[in-house]
């Protein structure tokens, strides 16, 4: 078997034509579901990134435990499990949190990997003294600047997380330059040497559509919405503060880059075609998660609801042993790839694994997804249920980690002396793990945490009868039945107590 799996970053399901998607053309999001499994109601598990990474990779929910975090020395990665059955696994990325404290026993999980530079906030090129004078001229202030209290060095951009992507756009001037173009050509590379060799994964993953959104020119030609001020393509994560202007030119940003993904999918199609692969090598196509460009008044994710722009995503496969093309409407969730790699590989999934393989026909009845610290959140594709602790800000919870680091950094001495030693849980392999309590100093506290939440207040959808979930529900009956999902799928989980205490839930 061979397996190319293509993860995008922040890929909004609703803007692809196979989803009903219409402000965006996407031919060949549109040319791969005519040929596939096209997935209807998959959803997210752990978010946002690398969470998001870890349940791909493990097969296992991960929000109820830990925030984002490296992969643990109990974790089972599918990557590591096809190494060890001889299956070459090969990862070509511009993800750079892969690099950071956070993510770095990800890449090494793969037999090899290629790494390429400059998106977002990767501390790339190591320029002194940058001209901030000149930049300041191109940028939207609120690019240039991390909050409204800055001193002069940060107002200069040197020490916020935009000063870099402005001086990596230096670099980035011709289309070949952009990392995502990049990384599809290494893909290439790796398909050219491997093609007609056996047993490989080639996983081209990229950070595009993901914020900042820059694409070359020629993709943003049909969205122009006539902005004649500075560059404006990165948005705030939060409420909706902009002006009807500026908040329309940075969605024709994220539509441009949308359209480049397109077309770097359509590449890759081309590839399949003239070398038919598609008679013995199979495809998946799926995203981490969904991202707000206005919708119920927010930008971005992480700070409100989870609502279904963030959470109902993308999935399409090809198997070339059975290579139907049809719709899927079946409950599947991110957990569910780990053992559909696995199963096209023909590896058996460990016994710690949570998700099932979406080649098969096992069904769910609902799933459960959120933030570390945030709702617990449960859908059955009819209803979606968001419970929040009562003071999001006053709960007792703790992270259970052996690889104490943030996203940029590692646990703090002071998070660290309140450390204790728990049991192992089912699925740590007899490891017992530091239990960590939760502190306002904490770095994640504030960014991916509780404290960050601009909504926090339970609800109840009808997706059937509010698709736009405007209008929570007030059925205590309806209520009562998604809270007895959710409680199950906790306890399948192996939540610790204090994550039933905080949402006011019976543990047994």
């Amino acid at each position: 078997m061979k397996c190319v799996f293509v993860l995008f970053d922040s890929l909004n399901r609703h803007m692809l034509g196979a989803y009903g998607g219409t402000r965006v053309p996407t031919p060949n999001f549109d040319r791969l579901a005519a040929r596939t499994r096209v997935y209807d109601r998959h959803y997210v598990g752990s978010l946002p990134c690398m969470p998001a990474r870890r349940d791909l990779l493990t097969g296992r929910l991960t929000f109820l435990h830990r925030s984002w975090g490296p992969l643990e020395p109990f974790d089972n990665a599918f990557p590591e499990i096809l190494k060890a059955k001889g299956v070459h696994s090969h990862l070509v990325t511009d993800h750079y949190h892969y690099w950071e404290d956070g993510g770095a026993t990800y890449h090494n999980r793969y037999s090899t990997f290629e790494f390429v530079r400059g998106q977002e906030s990767d501390p790339w090129k190591a320029m002194v003294q940058p001209p901030w004078e000149r930049l300041r001229e191109k940028y939207h202030e609120r690019q240039m600047v991390a909050s409204a209290q800055v001193d002069p060095l940060e107002a200069s951009g040197a020490a916020n997380k935009y000063g870099p992507y402005v001086i990596n756009r230096e670099f980035i001037r011709e289309e070949k330059d952009f990392p995502s173009v990049q990384c599809f050509a290494h893909g290439f590379d790796f398909l050219d040497m491997n093609r007609d060799a056996n047993n490989w994964l080639l996983q081209i993953e990229t950070f595009d559509p993901h914020e900042p959104f820059f694409a070359p020119d020629r993709f943003k030609e049909p969205f122009r919405t006539g902005w004649n001020g500075p560059i404006r393509d990165w948005p705030r994560y939060g409420r909706v503060e902009e002006l009807p202007e500026e908040a329309e030119e940075l969605r024709a940003n994220y539509y441009a880059v949308v359209a480049l993904c397109d077309e770097l999918l359509g590449r890759l199609l081309d590839y399949f075609d003239e070398h038919d692969l598609w008679k013995d090598t199979a495809l998946v196509v799926t995203t981490d998660h969904g991202f707000l460009l206005g919708e119920h008044d927010f930008w971005a994710k992480n700070r409100m609801n989870m609502y279904e722009e963030i959470v109902h995503i993308p999935l399409m496969i090809h198997d070339p042993r059975d290579p139907r093309a049809e719709r899927v409407d079946r409950l599947t969730q991110s957990v569910d790839v780990a053992p559909t790699m696995l199963d096209l590989f023909d590896a058996e999934a460990p016994a710690e694994t949570q998700g099932m393989s979406l080649l098969g026909k096992e069904r769910r009845d609902a799933v459960i997804f959120g933030y570390f610290g945030g709702a617990v959140n449960v859908t059955d594709g009819q209803l979606t249920y968001h419970r929040f602790p009562a003071d999001v800000r006053d709960q007792e919870i703790y992270q259970y980690t052996l690889m104490p680091t943030h996203i940029t950094s590692r646990f703090t001495p002071e998070e660290l002396k309140g450390a204790t030693l728990a049991p192992p849980f089912g699925w740590t392999k007899e490891a017992p793990l530091l239990k960590v309590p939760v502190i306002q100093r904490s770095p994640m506290y504030d960014n991916y945490g509780p404290g960050c939440l601009l909504e926090n207040d339970t609800r109840l959808y009808d997706l059937a009868r509010d698709p736009g979930q405007e209008q929570p529900l007030a059925d205590p009956e309806l209520e009562g039945r998604m809270v007895a999902a959710m409680t199950r799928l906790m306890r399948s989980t192996e939540a610790p107590p204090e994550a039933f205490a905080r949402l006011g839930l019976a543990e047994s």
